[in-house]
């Protein structure tokens, strides 16, 4: 990437924030790290109390880059056919034809997806994984943008099934939006209405595949690579985990880093730019030993103490 280059792409980045912002009040960082996601080409996972925004972020994305929104609601009776679509006998045409479901969308709402049954999460995620869906052996592109913010409700855990930790791995970042501010809070009463009605696209969507292929060209030092693996080294290593990061995780953690780095006008990654996005992108990652769970030890916590732990590389230091 040339330095113009960078420097288009954190004036675009920076417009897609603040235009996401009009309906995310008070939430820049999160709308952030989001964007963030979408431009690495992964998906993210909300852990959040019903009415903090979750659809409104959805929706606003998908305004923002041109695209396409769905929601869908996940429910026990919810079928992988209701996820990924269906072939269905054309009597007239005397043929088979496919008739896409709500997956193919630039940005997927799957609402509450631990209520689903373990089939349907299971469909979704290697949709997630493959960016594809695949029905009696034909291929269907879900297209470019692609990005699924999934939420689960941390309040209510009855009627639900877990993801298993091997598949809250295929996320590549996991965040929470939290409830706004006092000031954010009284101008979204002031206002009363749907913030994503008329709200104008920023940019097309071959331009955020554009981005994407952009931020991938972002230089990261050979020093800065050993960092991250030390870091997720580390994570395995620490006596309150049972599992710690795998590859994949340092794999998410460089593609993040990339893009965080570009949207700061730089072509080089830093250091900080690795431990800005370690918490989202590792800690979710993490299985605490089960003696350091009882005790009310959190991934989070693990994970600032491996941050601390680890020394980041000097400029001019081997």
């Amino acid at each position: 990437m040339t330095p113009e280059q960078s420097k288009w792409f954190a004036e675009t980045f920076d417009a897609l924030v603040a235009n996401v912002g009009q309906v995310l009040l008070g939430k820049e960082p999160v709308v952030r790290l989001v964007l963030t996601a979408m431009l690495a080409e992964g998906h993210v996972l909300l852990e959040d109390a019903p009415g903090t925004g979750k659809t409104s972020l959805a929706k606003a994305i998908a305004a923002t880059v041109q695209g396409t929104h769905h929601r869908i609601q996940f429910t026990p009776d919810l079928l992988p056919s209701d996820v990924t679509g269906v072939t269905i006998y054309d009597q007239s045409a005397r043929r088979f034809q496919f008739h896409p479901g709500p997956v193919f969308a630039s940005v997927l709402l799957a609402d509450e997806i631990n209520r689903a049954s373990p089939k349907t999460q299971a469909a979704l995620l290697e949709v997630m994984e493959e960016g594809n869906v695949t029905i009696d052996g034909v291929s269907h592109p879900v297209g470019r943008p692609f990005i699924v913010l999934a939420t689960q409700n941390p309040i209510e855990q009855a009627g639900t099934y877990r993801l298993p930790e091997a598949q809250v791995d295929r996320f590549l970042v996991k965040t929470s939006l939290g409830y706004p501010d006092r000031d954010s809070t009284l101008e979204i009463l002031a206002g009363a209405k749907d913030r994503t009605i008329g709200l104008q696209p920023r940019i097309s969507t071959e331009s955020i595949g554009t981005m994407a292929d952009m931020a991938q060209e972002v230089f990261v030092d050979e020093a800065v690579l050993d960092y991250v693996a030390r870091l997720v080294e580390a994570t395995r290593d620490d006596p309150q985990t049972s599992l710690g990061s795998s590859v994949r995780g340092g794999l998410a953690l460089v593609r993040c880093s990339k893009v965080w780095a570009a949207a700061a006008a730089r072509e080089y990654v830093v250091p900080d730019d690795i431990k800005a996005l370690a918490q989202p992108v590792l800690a979710h990652r993490l299985i605490v030993e089960a003696e350091a769970d009882f005790a009310g030890v959190t991934q989070a916590e693990i994970l600032a103490r491996v941050l601390d732990k680890v020394t980041p590389p000097v400029a001019g230091r081997d």
